[in-house]
């Protein structure tokens, strides 16, 4: 039996499926005579094609031979495609019947045509794996022009590809000659980024250059994108004002902002590295100010005790400290700092952090002064361009010292928000995790920080959840850094069918507390959802007052804020509803209020 008609082993028993076959075979009709009933005439060539087969591939031949047109006569038998290039279309063609191209056979330019086409045509799924093979190609002397067709195809994932690598390589694509065939809508977009990272008077001579290039170009908002400001007086004075692209007042109102703006308030330009550290010694940076600096950006925030492993600088109670400073390599944009604050004990910081481009004018994006602060901070700010970072300690719980084990920055692609008053970040997720650096500094337990683990469902009579006497004492939560937060969840403990009743505080320096629940007068079993108000909220303080069963508050799981996609569930709870199910029995022991605060 022929090898073609096999049934294939892996196929169902008694289905035949010889897909290859039949597309080898629609193949063969590419550009065949015998069979044709249309010819398509594209800059004088002729392309023998068939009605069916174009109509059941595109939905542009399908509205053109069907749909009622003079062309879907029957006795219409050639049709002639104008503003068409006949290489271009020669490839499109062979698509339509074979699905399938090598790009790597055409030329950038027909490659580029072949994709207008696969756009006007309706080829979604050509059109991106051209537009993913553009973006693996793309170099100096291709790059604008790529961009523009990406704007013209309006392809984003493609567009911001181009805007990435002119960024990344904007003094050599200024210089090149794809930079002069730019659109003038296309040149303004790209020179107006703010990660477009050159400087200014560089910017200026490539517009300049544009502008002869295209002299019938309408240059008055393109120039608009040039940052005037960021020049010197002999710049604007010596290569702008001599070049008439703009009027003497243009140049002198931008003196005057340079003169009257603080340098902190000007808009610079900066790399743009997304979700990458720049803070490290493969860009270039290095510590400027503090004590044993070598420590701080060696990647290393694991090998760190009493006497190694951090940068430090005193707390000043009278004078203001010049605390740590890190410069960049080269300006960059951030929108993250991550830090690592000492924490091999439980004390806690309070400091700030500036950003300055020039290390005179400094603007504070980040101000922990009234806040308690332990551990990793993750830390986001509205996007600005950085070379220098100062972080300023000013409390340190245990002495007066502040000290730094590790420092990252970044921008962030990740989405994040912040309050508008505080500045400070709305969490989306728990942030009452281990891995969050959040601890329990108040409360026994047999096991540590028991309440944060993550686990709902490992507790019993005698171990998996926090405890303290009623009466006395409270199950306290530091959480790593201030959040703003409108709701919390705990599981109280459930084995039988016990109620609880508590309250509880939030405080941001563990000094004045605010009440966000009172359960006081409820009866309260398992699963605990608490809404309030939105406020900062570092330490949680609950306290219980009443438990039917005994003089213990038993608290297995904490949350904060309540997290949306986690339904409460316990092992005591239905797996479907999240309701709790019957209670088992309890030991008679349960009768007895335990001496110590830890058993049930």
């Amino acid at each position: 039996m022929s090898d073609t008609h096999r049934i294939s082993p892996t196929s169902p028993l008694g289905e035949v499926e010889h897909a290859t076959l039949l597309s080898h075979d629609i193949g063969n009709m590419y550009c065949n005579e015998e069979y044709s009933n249309i010819t398509l005439i594209v800059e004088g060539r002729h392309f023998h094609a068939h009605k069916d087969i174009l109509a059941a591939r595109c939905h542009y031949f399908r509205a053109l031979l069907f749909g009622g047109l003079r062309e879907s006569d029957p006795e219409c038998r050639t049709i002639e495609l104008k503003d068409t290039n006949a290489q271009a279309f020669e490839t499109l063609l062979k698509y339509i019947y074979m699905g399938r191209v090598n790009l790597l056979d055409l030329r950038e330019d027909i490659l580029l045509d072949v994709m207008g086409l696969a756009h006007q045509y309706g080829f979604a799924e050509l059109e991106g794996a051209i537009s993913g093979y553009l973006r693996a190609i793309l170099s100096i002397h291709n790059v604008c022009l790529i961009y523009d067709v990406a704007t013209l195809y309006s392809l984003d994932s493609l567009k911001q590809t181009c805007y990435m690598y002119m960024d990344s390589n904007a003094e050599d694509v200024m210089a090149s000659e794809g930079f002069l065939s730019l659109s003038e809508s296309a040149l303004r977009e790209v020179i107006s980024r703010d990660s477009f990272y050159a400087s200014e008077v560089q910017i200026f001579k490539a517009v300049e250059r544009w502008s002869e290039a295209n002299p019938k170009a309408d240059i008055t908002e393109i120039v608009k994108a040039i940052r005037l400001p960021l020049m010197n007086y002999d710049e604007l004075l010596k290569v702008v004002r001599p070049s008439n692209l703009l009027c003497p007042n243009a140049i002198l109102d931008a003196i005057e902002e340079k003169y009257e703006r603080k340098d902190a308030d000007l808009n610079y330009r900066g790399v743009l590295i997304p979700d990458e550290n720049v803070g490290t010694v493969k860009y270039k940076a290095k510590v400027m100010k503090g004590e044993m600096r070598t420590a701080l950006l060696d990647g290393d925030s694991i090998n760190y005790d009493l006497d190694r492993g951090f940068t430090r600088h005193s707390i000043e109670d009278d004078a203001e400290p010049e605390g740590i400073v890190i410069e960049l390599g080269k300006p960059s944009i951030l929108n993250t700092i991550r830090l690592l604050l000492w924490d091999r004990d439980n004390r806690s910081y309070s400091y700030y952090i500036e950003a300055s481009v020039d290390e005179k004018d400094w603007v504070k994006v980040v101000d922990h002064r009234t806040y308690l602060c332990r551990s990793w901070q993750n830390l986001h700010f509205q996007p600005r361009v950085c070379k220098f970072i100062r972080i300023v300690g000013t409390f340190n719980s245990t002495n007066k010292v502040f000290h730094l084990v590790s420092f990252e920055c970044c921008f962030t692609t990740k989405h994040f928000e912040l309050d508008r008053d505080t500045g400070l970040i709305i969490p989306v997720e728990n942030m009452a995790t281990i891995n969050n650096s959040a601890i329990v500094i108040e409360g026994v337990s047999r096991s540590r920080n028991a309440l944060l683990n993550g686990d709902t469902k490992s507790y019993d009579w005698d171990s998996g959840y926090t405890c303290h006497q009623l009466g006395s004492g409270s199950i306290v939560v530091q959480l790593s850094q201030p959040y703003v937060v409108s709701s919390m969840r705990l599981l109280l403990w459930d084995c039988d069918a016990r109620t609880y009743s508590y309250y509880v505080e939030v405080s941001t320096n563990q000094q004045n507390w605010c009440k966000v629940a009172d359960k006081t007068k409820d009866q309260c079993r398992s699963w605990q959802t608490l809404h309030f108000e939105p406020r900062p909220v570092t330490f949680i303080r609950i306290v219980g007052t009443r438990n039917t069963a005994n003089e213990v508050f038993h608290c297995v799981h904490f949350e904060c804020p309540a997290n949306p996609t986690d339904p409460p569930q316990s092992k005591h709870s239905d797996p479907d509803t999240g309701d709790a199910l019957p209670s088992p029995t309890p030991p008679i022991t349960l009768n007895f209020p335990p001496s110590t605060g830890q058993r049930n």
